[in-house]
């Protein structure tokens, strides 16, 4: 099976420093792959990438380059950046029809039926209304993560859902809550592919665990195989113990020091 995005060999180079090097990975359908890594180790660089942001050889995202224009593929891939400024008193609900604007340039009955069932997803429904300014950077967060469900909803076949750091300014039953949803979509056959920086979150969500270290995959394999100490502590240079879940079938991890 065709893997929705495909990366073989990927090198990126700025001024003489190398951010990532021979990069190769895969997302497959209905799978939630977790991008983990020290700062500066490549996560951001190379999810600009995938975003087409920076285009370069050897990245194809559902059968094309990752960079190509128009309105096909963002019906297709979606992204949530980790800050997304709220610089216009949009609402809530407008904000999320953004998300509409790949189908067509038109605001139906059918489209705001969308966004309110996407913000239903996220637990915002009930601030449809509300002007986005006012409301916390975390449900801003949430907001603009129900805009890229708007954007994916509706299209037939294959869907790729970016997130950088999409936990990062939430309170813990939000996290837990949006990785539960980016799980559900993966049910429906969605390839997420998430930058994060809480291991255990990643433990007990991905499917899979890509380490960076320095610009290189370290390793990408199932969180039991790739979070262990020792992939750990070469990556972040830090000592950790790795246990099991009490409660759950997946690593636990905790500082040695």
């Amino acid at each position: 099976m065709t893997p929705l995005i495909e990366v073989t060999a990927l090198t990126h180079t700025v001024q003489g420093r190398q951010l990532l090097r021979d990069v190769h990975l895969t997302l497959r359908r209905g799978e939630l792959l977790a991008v983990l890594g020290r700062n500066g180790a490549g996560k951001s660089t190379l999810l600009r990438h995938l975003t087409g942001e920076l285009g370069r050889r050897g990245v194809t995202v559902l059968g094309g380059p990752a960079h190509r224009p128009g309105t096909e593929l963002a019906r297709h891939r979606a992204a949530l950046p980790q800050h997304t400024p709220a610089p216009f008193a949009f609402s809530v609900l407008d904000t999320v029809l953004l998300g509409r604007i790949p189908h067509g340039p038109r605001d139906t009955l059918h489209d705001r039926d969308v966004a309110r069932a996407c913000l239903d997803r996220v637990g915002l429904r009930g601030a449809a209304g509300r002007d986005i300014q006012t409301l916390s950077g975390g449900e801003q967060q949430r907001v603009h993560l129900a805009r890229t469900l708007a954007q994916l909803h509706g299209t037939p076949g294959d869907r790729v859902l970016l997130l950088d750091e999409p936990t990062a300014s939430l309170d813990l039953a939000h996290q837990h809550a949006t990785l539960r949803l980016a799980r559900d979509l993966c049910g429906e056959g969605v390839g997420v592919l998430a930058v994060l920086h809480d291991l255990n979150l990643a433990a007990q969500y991905a499917d899979r665990v890509l380490l960076l270290s320095d610009g290189e995959v370290l390793t990408c394999a199932p969180p039991e195989t790739a979070l262990t100490s020792e992939h750990i502590r070469a990556a972040y240079g830090h000592d950790v113990l790795v246990t099991r879940h009490p409660c759950l079938s997946c690593p636990l991890i905790v500082s040695a020091g």
